[in-house]
């Protein structure tokens, strides 16, 4: 295991329907977060949110358009995270960003990346 180190968790809170660049903006962030050379994010899918508006948003919310939540998480350095903010501000149309301070430790065997043909 390696010694902890001091790192930023990012969370961009999305709707599962938002799109960006003809595509779900949930997988445009995860790729460009893997183009600028992040060290790791994760799409979570959530079965209900509500936002500013108000209206609730899920699976199960009848009288609101189909937007489930989604929840992409970044994580890095504090200084590789802000670098990204920029780019995360232009993708996202309404939105919201959180920051976390973490503490980040790489446990068991480094795997190779893997780089498809």
């Amino acid at each position: 295991m390696q010694s902890p180190q001091d790192g930023m968790l990012l969370r961009a809170f999305v709707g599962e329907a938002d799109r960006a660049a003809g595509h779900a903006l949930y997988r445009t962030i995860v790729e460009r977060a893997r183009n600028a050379g992040l060290a790791g994010a994760t799409v979570l899918r959530g079965p209900m949110s509500f936002g500013l508006s108000r209206r609730v948003n899920g699976d199960f919310a009848i009288d609101a358009p189909r937007n489930p939540p989604t929840v992409v998480e970044i994580v890095d350095t504090a200084e590789r995270i802000h670098a990204f903010l920029p780019q995360l501000d232009r993708l996202i149309g309404s939105g919201l960003v959180t920051l976390e301070r973490v503490r980040m430790i790489r446990c068991g065997r480094r795997a190779q990346p893997h780089h498809p043909a």
